[in-house]
């Protein structure tokens, strides 16, 4: 289909969706390292702990031997 059919307007079309990509992908990078910040204060602040999320503190000792 042509521009003239579907209605676009064809250059200025592409990049006003250029300009829509361009600050969804921005957000989107925003919204991730904003996430990723949360999640390093979180473990930060939890503490040390195993794979299955038990703190150190409370986890039973393990038998050596």
């Amino acid at each position: 289909m042509s521009a003239a059919m579907t209605g676009g307007s064809g250059k200025s079309g592409d990049s006003q969706r250029a300009e829509r990509l361009k600050a969804a992908l921005r957000d989107n990078l925003k919204r991730r390292k904003a996430q990723a910040k949360a999640r390093s204060q979180a473990a930060a602040k939890a503490g040390e702990r195993d794979s299955a999320g038990i703190s150190s503190e409370i986890a039973p000792a393990k038998p050596k031997g």
